[in-house]
């Protein structure tokens, strides 16, 4: 018996996930739960069990009286003396118990604290496997749809992917293979309940650190990250080594990496820009690939104008205001943009620079060749 017990917990430990330990102590608990029932009380029983063979004995331990008015917890000195000669009154005497006596209804039971017991620990074991994924990205398969929602199968669990997270427009059916961001992870007494997301902007950051190896070593970091999921992304990037151009590396030999990270957005436009200190050179670059004039920003006040040429107004606005409105989110300022034109004509030249400084010749000279190139 003990063998096939053991054989049987080894199993559930390798494919449940289940610890031993955990198991053993549901044995024990089934063989007190089945004295319970088969004698009225366990109190005085002790149930030991060998973690390497499996091997268990059940005993009551019963005091010696010279009167006994309770059988299942006291044992008259003669027959105490007839185990062993050295019992004497208030001795404890252990006598074992063959659980093959137990009748019928309090085996049912044992088996039934078992099976409970093995149901906690797998509920627990699977809440604990994905805790630890939480924040994470996991691939799951889309099992079904529900009203507005879809059920996402992660492997032993399914995760709620609900309307609010998807990402707009784009359309996903049952078995198809995606991955997702790990929102939370709750235990509740029918399992664990996961919650995932495709739209938040970590899922950008955890794609990024599978697909760039200097981003899972720390080599480079992500500074910043603003999404508008299904659009657009942008995500600002610095280096700890000098040697190592970060927005390179996230590009990759002829856009290997990113465009990784692309398809499996389903096409979402992703720019990667250069993180700096410096707030005016920082917003400079998160309008790219608008060029930029100037940028007057304050850090207290955490706003900033810039001033564009005309012809790259629109672009630095973007369609609907969206490259303007990642450039703020990413940079944390928020921006006013202005042609050229609406700067000189609103003074805004005048306040910042003197007269002699500024030429609007060394500004049309400037953007010249960039104005033709975008021709």
């Amino acid at each position: 018996m003990s063998v096939e017990l053991k054989e049987a917990i080894e199993l559930l430990e390798k494919e449940k996930g289940i610890s031993k330990q955990a198991l053993l102590e549901g044995i024990e608990q089934s063989l007190l739960q089945a004295c319970k029932n088969h004698f009225g009380k366990s109190d005085n029983v002790v149930v030991t069990i060998d973690p390497e063979t499996c091997d268990y004995s059940v005993y009551a331990e019963k005091t010696v009286s010279e009167e006994v008015t309770d059988p299942v917890m006291q044992i008259s000195l003669l027959d105490a003396k007839k185990i062993d000669e050295k019992y004497e009154i208030d001795d404890i005497v252990r006598i074992p118990i063959q659980s093959k006596e137990f009748g019928r209804i309090a085996t049912q039971n044992a088996k039934n604290v078992i099976l409970q017991k093995i149901r906690e620990e797998e509920r627990r074991a699977l809440y604990n496997r994905y805790f630890e994924r939480e924040h994470d990205v996991v691939t799951g398969v889309v099992q079904r749809v529900m009203g507005k929602n879809l059920s996402i199968n992660l492997g032993k669990v399914d995760a709620l992917l609900t309307e609010s997270e998807m990402v707009p427009g784009e359309v996903l059916r049952p078995r198809d293979r995606v991955r997702v961001y790990v929102l939370e992870v709750k235990d509740t007494p029918k399992g664990p309940r996961i919650l995932v997301s495709r739209s938040h902007p970590e899922l950008i950051r955890r794609l990024f650190e599978g697909e760039v190896s200097e981003i899972a070593d720390g080599t480079i970091e992500i500074k910043s990250i603003a999404r508008e999921a299904g659009s657009r992304t942008k995500i600002a990037v610095a280096s700890n080594d000098p040697d190592v151009d970060p927005v390179g590396a996230c590009v990759g030999l002829n856009g290997i990496r990113v465009n990784a990270v692309v398809d499996e957005l389903g096409g979402e436009k992703v720019d990667i820009i250069n993180w700096d200190e410096n707030p005016a050179i920082l917003i400079e670059n998160a309008l790219s690939p608008a060029k930029v004039i100037t940028v007057l920003a304050d850090p207290e006040d955490r706003i900033a104008i810039v001033i564009v040429p005309d012809f790259q107004l629109s672009l630095a606005i973007g369609k609907e205001g969206q490259n303007v409105r990642l450039a703020a989110k990413l940079t944390g300022f928020k921006i006013d943009i202005k042609s050229e034109t609406q700067a000189q004509e609103s003074g805004i030249f005048d306040e910042y620079y003197d007269d002699e400084e500024y030429e609007d010749e060394e500004y049309d000279e400037e953007y010249e060749d960039s104005e033709e190139d975008d021709e």
